[in-house]
């Protein structure tokens, strides 16, 4: 019998998934934002510490695309980002 090459068999995580949409989004914004001349860390740390969604512009749907992530998550995602646990 031939030798068959094993096939390598790829996971699939919602966790990850959703890590991935977070950044996308945060990058969205980070990027509106700075089209729009507005220091982006400041604002999107204003928006994370008050959670007032007016910190992030309308421009390119940014303060839409960031109401949909949910705060608690989005700094438990930070945090697992700088501990290097993505």
């Amino acid at each position: 019998m031939a030798n068959q090459p094993h096939a390598k068999t790829q996971t699939f995580s919602l966790h990850d998934e959703r890590d991935r949409t977070i950044r996308d989004i945060l990058t969205a914004v980070y990027q509106a934002l700075q089209e729009k001349g507005y220091d982006p860390i400041n604002q999107m740390v204003g928006y994370i510490l008050s959670e007032d969604p007016t910190y992030i512009t309308n421009h390119k749907n940014a303060r839409a695309l960031i109401c949909r992530i949910d705060r608690d998550e989005l700094m438990g995602a930070l945090v697992k980002y700088y501990l290097g646990l993505h």
